[in-house]
């Protein structure tokens, strides 16, 4: 789908929704891979909570998004960002990257822009930016999880005959490995 490694994809819709087909959360978004009615309408879904049409939505949002990030940030740092700005959206991080210029810090780096997520939930920070306050701790657990899930399902897959591309671990620096998947 889109090019993009399956086990990420459902790595993705198990933290958005624990792959219930008929999620809903209080926010309104909706189905397996939560998309909102707008993201879902930009996508060509009907039906947010019909699993074929949730996951093919939210694999071609989640590239329409990756593709928006410049090129010249390298991988993993691209997907990663990327992962954020689908639970945050794509104006906060550009917030985030501008706001992390800003500090002096290197924008094009994941584990940078990691440790500045919080800031967005800091009037003091959020006030200056153009799209304002974000859950930033939340878009920072929901990167990792999805990071996680997404190993423990290529180590599956590889106990299974499939080949592994990444570790059995993962550290704070969220190893470079989804170039090859994604």
């Amino acid at each position: 789908l889109y090019q993009i490694d399956w086990r990420f994809l459902a790595a993705i819709g198990y933290q958005e929704s624990h792959w219930k087909r008929r999620a809903i959360s209080p926010t309104g978004v909706r189905g397996i891979m939560m998309l909102t009615l707008s993201t879902a309408s930009q996508m060509g879904v009907k039906n947010r909570l019909d699993a074929r049409q949730s996951i093919m939505g939210g694999a071609e949002y989640f590239r329409n998004i990756h593709n928006r990030i410049p090129y010249s940030i390298p991988e993993p740092d691209r997907t990663l960002m990327a992962l954020a700005a689908y639970n945050m959206g794509l104006g906060h991080l550009k917030d985030l990257r501008k706001l992390t210029r800003e500090r002096g810090e290197d924008s094009m780096k994941w584990v940078v822009l990691k440790k500045n997520l919080p800031l967005l939930q800091q009037k003091r920070w959020y006030k200056k930016t153009r799209h304002g306050y974000a859950r930033g701790n939340e878009a920072k657990r929901y990167v990792e999880n999805i990071w996680r899930y997404y190993v423990q399902l290529q180590a599956e897959f590889t106990a299974r005959g499939e080949p592994q591309e990444s570790p059995d671990t993962i550290d704070d620096s969220l190893p470079s490995i989804m170039a090859p998947a994604i």
